[in-house]
């Protein structure tokens, strides 16, 4: 009796080993997805232009000063590199050291561009993180739109603060409105902006040819046929939480994420990067 008690006690002692394992794995090996998307607005210099997005990190290091993000970074090699906010949150130790830290790697990569997302607000660091990031070579795109121009030709990046930015700050309606008188309707057009569950009440009506998002964290437990199975803002069984959505026409691609908010644990959810790659379609 003894003996079978003790061959029990190991083996559950090796499943629970076995399962630390598993969720250690589930949170910290990185996942590039690769998505390609196809318009007849893009411009033919920018056909095969590749744009990885990382979104909500949280302030999580991935190996020593984020080695092993940035290296995964390089495999994709971007041409530009979306950062759709929560870059750092209120747990965050040092966050202005942390966000200079990887602005100035990412950006010795690619081209930076960089939206705030909630917890930068929620944490009083929005506008330092900023300076940090403007400081090592990222823009911030604060309600704002920047050209990006390759071989004569141009698409036009717009960016959103959170909304837990300022109450006064512009409307969506009113930055893409700016856009229009200043650049008029013939460009691609691609917003980055954080929150997923907006897209569908408010940005898909502002005329993008393709918005980018984070913030549900890819549902933080991802089920079969679920698009997720908790969102950390929304309740149970979120949507528009991992990939690619449209509505009514317009395009939304959503990244799971690649941190986590204490006490959260993901589970089949690996913290995941974003490499798109844009077609010019005939």
């Amino acid at each position: 009796m003894k003996k079978r008690n003790r061959r029990r006690a190991a083996g559950a002692l090796l499943l629970l080993l076995a399962l630390a394992g598993f969720v250690y794995w589930d949170n910290n090996a990185l996942e590039t997805e690769r998505f390609e998307l196809s318009s007849s607005r893009l411009p033919e210099a920018f056909d095969g232009f590749t744009v990885v997005q990382l979104s909500d990190l949280h302030g999580k290091e991935f190996g020593p000063e984020n080695e092993r993000l940035l290296a995964a970074v390089r495999a994709a090699e971007p041409d530009l590199i979306a950062v759709t906010g929560d870059l750092v949150d209120e747990h965050t130790d040092r966050p202005l050291e942390y966000a200079a830290g990887i602005g100035g790697a990412l950006a010795e990569i690619a081209p930076v561009y960089y939206v705030t997302g909630n917890h930068e607000w929620a944490a009083r660091q929005a506008e330092d993180i900023c300076d940090a990031l403007e400081g090592a070579g990222v823009t911030c795109l604060r309600n704002g739109t920047v050209p990006v121009e390759r071989s004569g030709a141009r698409i036009l990046v717009t960016g959103l603060d959170d909304p837990n930015a300022y109450a006064d700050q512009k409307t969506p309606e009113q930055v893409t409105q700016e856009l229009l008188e200043q650049y008029g309707e013939n460009d691609f057009r691609l917003l980055l902006a954080h929150r997923n569950d907006r897209f569908a009440s408010e940005y898909y009506r502002l005329g993008y040819d393709l918005t980018l998002c984070g913030h549900a964290h890819g549902g933080v437990i991802r089920l079969p046929f679920t698009d997720g199975l908790l969102d950390t803002h929304q309740g149970f069984f979120p949507s528009y939480t991992d990939g690619f959505y449209t509505v009514e026409g317009s395009r939304l691609l959503v990244s799971r994420g690649l941190g986590n908010i204490f006490p959260s644990v993901r589970l089949f959810n690996r913290p995941e990067i974003v490499s798109l790659t844009l077609r010019r379609a005939d």
